[in-house]
């Protein structure tokens, strides 16, 4: 599986993001897809995940502020971020899992300004 990452940026605290996780297989055949974010020093986090089923769980710093969904017709995992702080500053991933593989993207670099 190939993921394509993609929809960092730079915005002021407050604003908006929204990433975009390409598959290149149908998602309805992943298990899970997971961003995952990660700031120089510091352990990856997970930040949202989505099961084949759309069932979503998130990590408490981002509960309320950001959603993960899923456009099949696209093959595509999004994660839109609202009400960013600068503590959201981090280069985020995603994840696949199938079976007991796991497959990674490439980072997009998230940066909020105070």
């Amino acid at each position: 599986v190939q993921l394509q990452a993609s929809g960092g940026g730079s915005v002021q605290a407050g604003g908006s993001l929204n990433l975009s996780c390409v598959s290149s297989r149908n998602i309805s055949s992943l298990n899970a897809v997971g961003w995952y974010r990660q700031v120089p020093g510091k352990q990856r986090e997970l930040v949202a995940w989505i099961s084949g089923g759309a069932a979503a769980k998130y990590a408490d710093s981002v509960k309320g502020r950001f959603t993960i969904s899923r456009d099949g017709a696209k093959n595509t995992v999004l994660l839109q971020m609202n009400s960013l702080k600068p503590e959201d500053t981090a280069v985020y991933s995603c994840n696949a899992r199938v079976g007991w593989d796991n497959f990674w993207g490439q980072g997009t670099l998230v940066t909020v300004s105070s």
